[in-house]
């Protein structure tokens, strides 16, 4: 999960839509809980090799999995996690403070607390309206609770039992990344303070994100990752109903925990089947109450990100939700001088963001290329396209409208299909109906228009809508090598024109959450359509398969933005020229990223005056950190400290195999 707003396009970016609606069963008071018995015949062959932690310690081993013929998986409560009074009371017994200074000691208690979290959202995103009452550190209260649940300890003993003589064990899942086996520790030895075993199997990420293993597949009691947020806060595919992985709906939706509770379930789809933030908002407040009632997952923190630039650098504009890369414009260094230098950890693969969605990548079209928006502080800025197509503004219309057997809709799963019997959709009033094939049925079918500056091609082309359009016809183009068509697939029609605008009809049921943004060139903005290339065909004319080859695209791409890639040595460095074209006139003359793999380097070389900007991935949050803040206090360096969308989160699966 860690592509951050780089495709602002996808409907669900990471979060997968699944399209099977669960039938809820009783579960064990006071939460609601699923599931569907169901008996499946699977067989299932694999040799896996998967890492296991007796206690503290990481050993390899090879498992072969056969498995045949056996009845719904995780329809079972967990004997101990399915209790809230025992989630309430792992709640209690974390001291989420002491995790958060064990892997950023450099911070100030001040940005600590910051990184806090009571709910799925950050506290300064538009959707938090807390404080929400998720259980906090309270280790009397945790203890007493374990007692209340029939776990006690023993006089001497340094775990609980219950009446059986069963101790209290609870396996941990994670990575093997040094920085969750940091607080992974501190969390060991704050569960043992209750009385509480924990386990810690540190695992290849490789196993515990892949498609057919670890989350996946629901393999683990309590797990330990991290989710990216955006500025749409989304997160129907993780806490829905019809969202939880099961074998019956071929492991589809990332409702991990399987939790199910039916007033949670109805906001988050009604928070991601509305357009007005006015009614969203409410929504979300009542699915996080929920959330923080049931404690089916623990938010833990989120990340801290750091940048750092030379005081001789003007105009950088950092926030946790965008890349200083979309300030460059306004870089200018006060020394007079006309080069800003900036350091990447990285190297982008290619200048064409429709196949490459590497951070380095984006930040590297924002300069060389252009955009047509920013992400300011979890919302949304106009840049090209300006205003934003609003309903408020005008620009967008959610109408209703009848439909018919055969019409493409998008259905409740998010999914293009036919209209047929049997299909369930969205209603015009926001219900969700299976149609019968026969009653007349109407739904809400979404209308913008979206309009845009006058730009100048860094060849001195003016641009124009057929730029667009050619957007479009690579973009929707499955030969493309684009990695997803989600929001091509809810697209109806485009009409282009007239001017520099095009307004698009999306199907009857999409009722897309950023449809203000403009949908077509969000990727990677227009292309020149003018374009002649070295081979002496035209740049329309190539099919969509053979872009990803072309020079003119991967590597030397014309320019709308303030800047245009002029050289391109592999290994070292990009060197970015300003665009003459470009208005008003970028401040730097040029824009050098040199590629520093070794972040102690990239430091090394800010604090000598060689790069004049490290952005959040370069710098990280590592123990280099401290170097800068401890340059700052000097006056030498600038340092941003931020808490990023990223946030580390344990989830509790309710449910056993």
């Amino acid at each position: 999960m860690n592509r951050r707003y780089l495709k602002l396009l996808p409907l669900v970016a990471v979060l997968v839509i699944a399209s099977l609606v669960l039938a809820a069963c009783p579960a064990p008071a006071p939460e609601t809980v699923v599931v569907k018995e169901t008996v499946v015949v699977e067989v299932e062959k694999a040799v896996e090799v998967v890492k296991e932690v007796v206690q503290t310690q990481i050993v390899e081993k090879q498992v072969e999995v056969v498995k045949e013929v056996a009845t719904e998986d995780f329809t079972s409560p967990h004997p101990v996690l399915s209790d809230l009074k025992v989630r309430t009371a792992i709640a209690h017994c974390i001291d989420r403070g002491a995790l958060i200074a064990s892997v950023y000691p450099y911070a100030d208690e001040e940005t600590q607390a910051k990184l806090q979290m009571d709910a799925p959202w950050p506290k300064d995103h538009w959707v938090w309206q807390g404080p929400y009452d998720f259980p906090g550190f309270d280790l009397e209260a945790g203890k007493a609770l374990l007692d209340e649940a029939g776990w006690t300890q023993p006089e001497g003993a340094d775990y609980r039992q219950n009446a059986n003589g069963d101790t209290l064990a609870l396996k941990f899942t994670t990575t093997t990344a040094q920085f969750r086996q940091t607080w992974a520790a501190v969390l060991e030895q704050q569960l043992l303070e209750c009385g509480i075993q924990l386990i810690r199997q540190h695992v290849p990420a490789s196993w515990w994100f892949g498609d057919t293993t670890g989350l996946a597949r629901r393999d683990f009691e309590l797990g330990a990752y991290a989710w990216v947020g955006e500025s749409d806060p989304k997160g129907r595919t993780l806490y829905a109903c019809d969202q939880i992985p099961l074998p019956s709906n071929n492991w589809e939706g990332q409702n991990y925990m399987g939790w199910c509770n039916e007033t949670a379930s109805n906001a988050i789809v009604q928070a991601n089947n509305s357009l007005l933030r006015e009614e969203r908002v409410p929504a979300y407040d009542t699915m996080m109450k929920e959330f923080a009632k049931d404690v089916v997952s623990i938010p833990m923190f989120q990340r801290l990100e750091g940048e750092a630039w030379s005081p001789n650098l003007e105009g950088l504009q950092v926030s946790p939700t965008e890349y200083g890369s979309k300030s460059a414009k306004d870089w200018k260094l006060a020394d007079g001088g006309d080069t800003v230098i900036v350091g990447f950890s990285q190297e982008p693969a290619s200048m064409f963001t429709v196949v490459e969605s590497a951070a380095v990548q984006r930040q590297a079209a924002d300069i060389g290329k252009g955009f047509l928006n920013t992400q300011y502080d979890y919302d949304y800025q106009p840049a090209l396209q300006d205003p934003l197509s609003t309903i408020e503004s005008g620009l967008a219309n959610n109408a209703v409208v009848d439909v018919k057997a055969g019409d493409l809709v998008y259905d409740s799963s998010g999914a293009r299909v036919e209209l047929a019997q049997g299909v369930k959709v969205f209603d015009a009033e926001g219900n969700e109906v299976e149609w019968d094939g026969s009653s007349p049925l109407q739904m809400k079918q979404l209308t913008a228009t979206y309009k845009f500056k006058d730009y100048t091609w860094s060849d001195g082309t003016p641009g124009s809508i057929a730029d667009f359009e050619l957007a479009y016809k690579i973009e929707c183009d499955k030969e493309s090598g684009a990695t997803t068509f989600e929001t091509c697939d809810q697209i109806q029609s485009v009409d282009f024109g007239p001017g520099l605008e095009y307004t698009v009809t999306w199907l009857p049921g999409s009722q897309y959450s950023l449809f203000f943004l403009a949908p077509v060139g969000q990727y990677d903005g227009p292309y020149p359509s003018h374009q002649v290339l070295a081979d002496g065909r035209n740049l329309a004319d190539v099919p969509a398969a053979e872009w990803q080859t072309l020079p003119e695209i991967a590597e030397s791409p014309l320019s709308y933005g303030p800047f245009v890639l002029t050289e391109w040595l592999k290994g070292e460095s990009m060197t970015f020229e300003a665009n003459p074209y470009f208005e008003p006139a970028p401040a730097a003359k040029t824009v050098i990223i040199k590629f520093i793999t070794d972040t102690n380097q990239a430091v090394a070389q800010l604090l000598a005056g060689e790069v004049d900007y490290l952005e959040k991935a370069t710098l990280g949050a590592g123990a280099e950190v401290q170097t800068v803040l401890d340059a700052a206090q000097q006056g030498t360096v600038q340092v941003e400290l931020s808490a990023s969308p990223t946030w580390e989160h344990i989830d509790i699966n309710l449910f056993t195999k």
